[in-house]
């Protein structure tokens, strides 16, 4: 427990902020292609995708490790734009804005997804959720005046009236 504590009180540093968006992911790619999708650095503190999203300029397929919260039942995942509390979109919401339909990998099998952008009272209260899940949240978005986009992400297919 201790150690979760010191690294959500590192990980609201803007220190970790300026040199976590290069090296985590980047850890976080290399250890995920050598375990064959079964591993991520990052979802030892935290669970963990590989988000495959169709980039919104090129149209090619972009691979972002990212923290995710599975919700009960399976099928289905909370994902934060936080970009670490830094001021810009993170680039892989802009494309499931644009390309809704996209895959991850979730402890080491390519699962289909849609994801919807969650607004309002949905949003108001998955952020609950969020801020006890990953109390550092709150830090992020404390730091930029804007909204940190939440996505949920749920097998195509189930959860959309199919």
């Amino acid at each position: 427990m201790i150690g979760v504590r010191l690294v959500q009180r590192v990980s609201s540093t803007r220190a970790f902020a300026k040199v976590a968006p290069r090296v985590v992911p980047a850890l976080d790619r290399a250890v995920h292609r050598l375990t064959r999708g079964k591993v991520l650095l990052s979802a030892q503190m935290l669970p963990g995708v590989i988000l495959t999203s169709t980039g919104v300029r090129s149209g090619l397929p972009r691979r972002t490790p990212l923290a995710c919260m599975p919700e009960e039942g399976g099928g289905s995942w909370i994902l934060v734009g936080s970009n670490f509390g830094r001021t810009g979109h993170p680039a892989w919401t802009g494309n499931l804005l644009a390309h809704p339909e996209a895959e991850i990998s979730w402890k080491g099998t390519d699962v289909p997804v849609t994801a919807v952008r969650l607004t309002g009272e949905e949003r108001a209260a998955v952020w609950k959720t969020l801020l006890v899940f990953w109390p550092p949240y709150a830090t992020y978005q404390e730091r930029v005046d804007r909204e940190i986009r939440v996505f949920r992400l749920t097998v195509r297919g189930r959860g959309l009236g199919d």
